[in-house]
């Protein structure tokens, strides 16, 4: 088979859309993403409420940025031939073993696992960058070629984080992320890689769907367990309806604005990307609260009822702030609108107080603030057509 080498896609290409393959590997991702909710179930219910929180947004990071970053290579450079699908192939294979890690690194504070199987999936994105950069020249070369110093720089850093001290683990762990949050920026600057912005919103919206669809599989689960144990029908259908319209609205909230038409460039682009680990940590975590409301509710948790309220209105609210913070809030026309997502998550976070209904009634909030929404926008735009209509007329 010859040789093709592998260059930047048009960013104008029609009929731009997720790929079988990057749709195997969003599900291959959510089995991480699934382990990191499972043991913040398990954390928060045994009242370990610091730690388990502390060691989600950890575990998750890995999860989020190794996804991200082959996300957007692959909108810029996807040619889908075999090379290229085997290096993705061993990406989704070093994810594996990090969530096989994540036990370990999340309970022990031991990265070993974890570690390897992040190097794993960074090393085979090294190679495609380096891949893209002999195809290229100039100052697109340039800028692959740093992606790949540093890639290579920040394994070296995780490498050298197992010898280090456990108590000092922690801090080194944020001053590694630091380093991995910049390369993209310095590589890019100056040269902008020629990621899709239709592409980019489509996986970005793929990813979301399928995390909130672990959500509720994670919390079908747990309510049937519950159910099997303790037959508490009446303690439990109030958080499954409740949990459901959560989900529910997460989704309709998320797509309600065609955010493909805001990215435009990396300045754009860049915010609205990072951001998005708090929407996906907080989607996936809203399926952890509802688990330890379950918990809870038939006496298997450690905690009180107010604490297994906020594991899921916490989550629930920072996703509706931040979906409105990253893309609703360009959308939205007036003050009423722009007020709706603020308003609802603040709205949401405090029915934790509301005792062993918070779940429904954070439930029915979610579904209150769809509804608004709606004919808020509907609304508007009758207005505007009215008003479009009555200065055409003769």
């Amino acid at each position: 088979m010859a040789y093709v080498p592998m260059t930047a896609r048009s960013r104008d290409e029609a009929h731009r859309a997720a790929t079988p393959l990057e749709l195997f590997f969003d599900l291959c991702f959510v089995v991480a993403v699934a382990q990191a909710g499972r043991q913040l179930v398990h954390a928060l219910a045994e009242d370990h409420v610091a730690a388990g929180i502390t060691g989600y947004l950890f575990v998750f990071f890995g999860v989020w940025w190794a996804w991200m970053n082959f996300t957007w290579f692959a909108s810029a450079y996807d040619i889908d031939d075999v090379p290229y699908r085997l290096a993705t192939l061993v990406t989704i294979a070093g994810v594996l073993v990090y969530a096989a890690g994540i036990p370990r690194a999340f309970n022990d504070n031991d990265w070993t696992v974890a570690v390897l199987g992040y190097v794993v999936m960074r090393l085979a994105l090294t190679a495609q960058w380096l891949r893209a950069a002999a195809g290229e020249q100039g100052a697109a070369r340039r800028c692959a070629l740093t992606y790949a110093a540093g890639l290579v720089i920040c394994q070296i850093g995780w490498v050298a984080l197992l010898a280090a001290p456990e108590s000092s683990r922690r801090w080194l762990f944020l001053v590694l992320v630091v380093a991995e949050l910049m390369a993209p920026v310095i590589a890019e600057h100056g040269y902008q890689t020629q990621w899709h912005p239709h592409h980019i919103a489509e996986r970005y919206g793929l990813f979301t769907i399928i995390v909130l669809g672990e959500t509720i599989a994670a919390s079908t689960v747990a309510v049937q367990s519950a159910l099997d144990e303790h037959e508490a029908l009446d303690l439990l259908l109030p958080i499954a309806a409740g949990g459901l319209l959560l989900v529910f609205a997460a989704w309709w909230i998320y797509f309600a604005v065609p955010v493909h038409d805001r990215l435009r460039g990396n300045r754009e682009a860049i915010p609205w990307g990072y951001g998005h680990y708090v929407i996906f940590a907080s989607a996936a975590a809203i399926g952890a609260g509802i688990e330890v409301a379950v918990e809870q509710a038939v006496g298997k948790a450690h905690i009180s009822t107010l604490a297994a309220s906020l594991s899921v209105t916490v989550p629930a609210a920072l996703f509706l702030a931040f979906v409105w913070l990253l893309h609703s809030r360009h959308f939205k026309r007036g003050m009423a609108q722009q007020l709706v997502l603020p308003v609802a998550s603040l709205v949401i976070l405090a029915c934790a107080w509301t005792g062993s209904l918070a779940v429904l009634w954070a439930g029915l909030v979610a579904a209150a603030t769809v509804a608004v929404g709606v004919t808020l926008t509907h609304r508007t735009r009758s207005v505007r057509q009215a008003t479009t209509h009555e200065g055409v007329r003769p």
